[in-house]
């Protein structure tokens, strides 16, 4: 195990592209399997792939300043490809000025994204009044159509739906979509390279922490043993929440030890990571995990909540990068930065689907972690 691991960190080679902002320090670093698949998945050449990896890591960076100098008037803010820049929409023309000067390109918002996040926060007190109906799949905030879009099955009536949209209503502006129902990407023991729970459940390990790893928590309850892909021991559950949130921490033991790695098996080369800036939305992501190993897609939303039939999960990021059982609690990272772990979805790796993750930066908060970064 220690030397799988040792060879895994020497084999992770760096591709170095430079920031286009000049104000701006950092280099966007990935391996060049993480290229690869991002040519695969996004349909870009590898020099296109290399640019907006810089370009995203950018925007990662411009984001705090510009919601700051966009102030009461920020209506949200999403990574633009066809710019390459991030955008941030603004309620009152006279912050554009100011967000341009942070770097950000501003465009016009109905609504600010405070009201737009209460309106959706207030759909979930309802929903943890009264839950969401089983065909009601999920909400978000979104505001490059300042609403929350409320997704619904396909061809899915009835009055608890209607219920449900009417209360949503009242909150604020709704828009209502179609789209299937997510469920959490967990199986059964199957071959691979997994950590399992209680030697029946098959997941896949996130990031590593220090002092263990973080993982999806509908993969175990807390105290729920965990064994590596080798069969031995690695430790336990030392904090899990699922539903409302879908996050877990795995503390290790038995002579297992940490790594800043993201496995590329064997597929693309193994991933270092660096750090866990937020990407955008509209930034590329990619996905490791033990079904289905390396894909990559784009950010589509931050903040959304899942209706999972387990009950609802809260702050998820949906993409439509592809997944299937086994990969949850995998990792998704952008580049070097580590973004979150791998909870559900619809689809597959086969046909494609959209796949939910739970950002890593609330599980750090929430168990008081610190990633283990190269």
């Amino acid at each position: 195990m220690r030397r799988r691991i040792a060879l895994a960190l020497g084999g992770a080679a760096v591709l170095t592209a430079s920031l286009t902002s000049a104000a701006l320090a950092p280099v966007a670093l990935a391996s060049p399997g993480l290229i690869t698949a991002m040519q695969r998945d996004l349909g870009l050449t590898a020099a296109q792939a290399e640019t907006r990896l810089a370009q995203e890591m950018t925007a990662s960076r411009v984001m705090p300043a510009a919601q700051q100098a966009a102030g009461a008037a920020f209506g949200g803010a999403w990574f633009d490809p066809a710019r390459g820049k991030l955008v941030v929409g603004v309620t009152d023309p006279a912050a554009a000025s100011a967000v341009r000067q942070a770097g950000a390109e501003p465009a016009t918002a109905a609504i600010s994204a405070a009201k737009l996040d209460a309106a959706k926060a207030e759909i979930d007190l309802s929903a943890q009044r009264r839950p969401a109906p089983a065909a009601v799949s999920g909400w978000r905030a979104d505001p490059r159509s300042g609403s929350v879009v409320v997704a619904v099955r396909p061809g899915a009536h009835g009055s608890d739906v209607d219920d449900f949209l009417a209360r949503a209503r009242k909150a604020g502006p709704v828009t209502v979509v179609a789209a299937p129902k997510a469920e959490p990407f967990a199986a059964g023991t199957v071959g691979g390279d997994p950590y399992y729970i209680n030697g029946n459940t098959r997941c896949s390990i996130g990031f590593s922490v220090h002092g263990g790893f973080v993982s999806a928590g509908h993969c175990g309850g807390n105290g729920s043993s965990v064994v590596g892909w080798d069969g031995s021991a690695m430790g336990n559950f030392a904090g899990s929440s699922f539903p409302g949130n879908d996050y877990a921490f795995i503390r290790i033991g038995n002579g297992w030890w940490t790594a800043p790695v993201v496995l590329g098996w064997g597929t693309v080369s193994d991933a270092l990571v660096r750090g866990s800036w937020v990407a955008p939305v509209g930034t590329s992501v990619c996905r490791s995990g033990s079904t289905t190993h390396w894909h990559c897609g784009t950010v589509l939303g931050h903040n959304e909540t899942v209706n999972y039939s387990q009950g609802a999960v809260h702050q998820m990021t949906r993409t439509n990068v592809c997944a299937e059982p086994g990969d949850s609690g995998g990792s998704f990272i952008t580049g070097d930065q580590a973004q979150g772990v791998t909870s559900g979805g619809w689809g597959n790796c086969g046909s494609g689907g959209e796949t939910w993750f739970q950002p890593v930066n609330e599980i750090l908060q929430t168990y008081g972690l610190s990633l283990v970064t190269a």
